[in-house]
């Protein structure tokens, strides 16, 4: 089975938002290293936590600092742009890395209305167009002429496009156009994953480029040599997770400071359903939790995304993976 990672550059406590950024471009050096498949980066806007804001730029500097590992996004919020500015950026891309480019799309802001319309003046309303905007993607990344023009650089190679998505639109999306589809099961901590790959695979219209449904989910997931340091580390998420639900946003905290305050009794409702789908613990016990569930969502890859206050934590993670799934080393580039 394939591994790949969804990276969010997420800021820690005490440290500036820009270290986020190049600690990303060090994780994708990583990862490419250790044999994973793909390197995938987010989109959002105005948040404190995640401040990868623009992942057509990190994708370029992935670009230039790798040479096998594929890149993409996860996704372009493509409701805020033109699609034809979107083709062209993901083709320039592909010149930069021929073969490796994902163009993964959704349709969320990424961000609350305000930052939605500050990002695109016609916002309200936007997201009733992904359809079409998805269709005129998939012509101007494919072919040399849409609707009279073309997206340059034209290549030998195109971006492969992707429809993520948290829901049954999405996956009925992706499949009216024979797309590929990737769910968000971290973000929705596996609910309706099971009735979404049923109706992308019941309704697929094979495509030229994609004549099988090609899907994949995306997990949350930290592994450690020990259980207790694993779930120690998840703290973090723990606490931003329940803050989020109070509407209080902020970088990672250090998970020893987290522990020496611990949570209320009536932070634990918030807590048991996330730490029910979320896969944590020592590199055994997770690796049979993930490959139960791609088996029984008929997965061949699954996408993981992981979050620590420590960088030397969430690679070891990502290592301890590699090494139990049989991922093939990769030399540096």
């Amino acid at each position: 089975m394939q591994l790949s990672v969804l990276d969010q550059s997420v800021a820690l406590a005490g440290r500036g938002e820009d270290e986020a950024i190049r600690d990303t471009l060090s994780l994708a050096e990583h990862a490419e290293v250790l044999g994973y498949a793909r390197f995938w980066l987010s989109e959002h806007h105005g948040l404190p936590t995640i401040v990868g804001s623009a992942p057509e730029i990190l994708m370029a500097a992935v670009a230039a600092r790798t040479r096998r590992i594929r890149i993409g996004s996860a996704g372009v919020m493509l409701p805020h742009y033109s699609a034809l500015k979107v083709a062209e950026q993901f083709r320039v891309l592909e010149a930069l890395a021929p073969g490796r480019i994902d163009l993964g799309v959704g349709r969320a802001p990424g961000g609350d209305m305000r930052i939605a319309q500050a990002l695109n003046p016609n916002a309200y309303g936007a997201a009733e167009h992904f359809p079409e905007q998805v269709r005129d993607l998939q012509a101007w990344t494919s072919l040399p002429a849409h609707r009279g023009l073309s997206a340059h650089p034209l290549g030998a190679h195109a971006p492969q496009l992707w429809v993520l998505g948290s829901s049954d639109y999405g996956a009925q999306l992706a499949a009216q156009f024979g797309l590929p589809y990737a769910f968000a099961y971290f973000f929705m901590d596996g609910q309706g994953v099971e009735r979404a790959l049923e109706l992308y695979r019941t309704l697929y219209r094979p495509s030229e480029r994609h004549p099988r449904p090609q899907a994949t989910v995306c997990v949350w997931a930290l592994v450690a040599d020990r259980a207790d340091d694993a779930r120690h580390h998840a703290l973090s998420r723990d606490r931003w997770r329940v803050d989020r639900a109070r509407g209080r946003l902020g970088p990672l905290q250090d998970p020893d400071r987290i522990a020496e305050r611990g949570f209320g009794t009536e932070d634990m409702p918030v807590l048991e359903a996330m730490r029910a789908k979320a896969f944590v613990g020592d590199v055994a016990e997770v690796a049979q939790r993930l490959r139960a569930l791609a088996a029984s969502l008929e997965l061949d890859e699954l996408v993981v995304n992981t979050w620590a206050f420590d960088p030397a934590v969430r690679r070891r993670s990502y290592a301890l993976l590699a090494r139990e799934f049989g991922l093939t080393p990769q030399e540096a580039a």
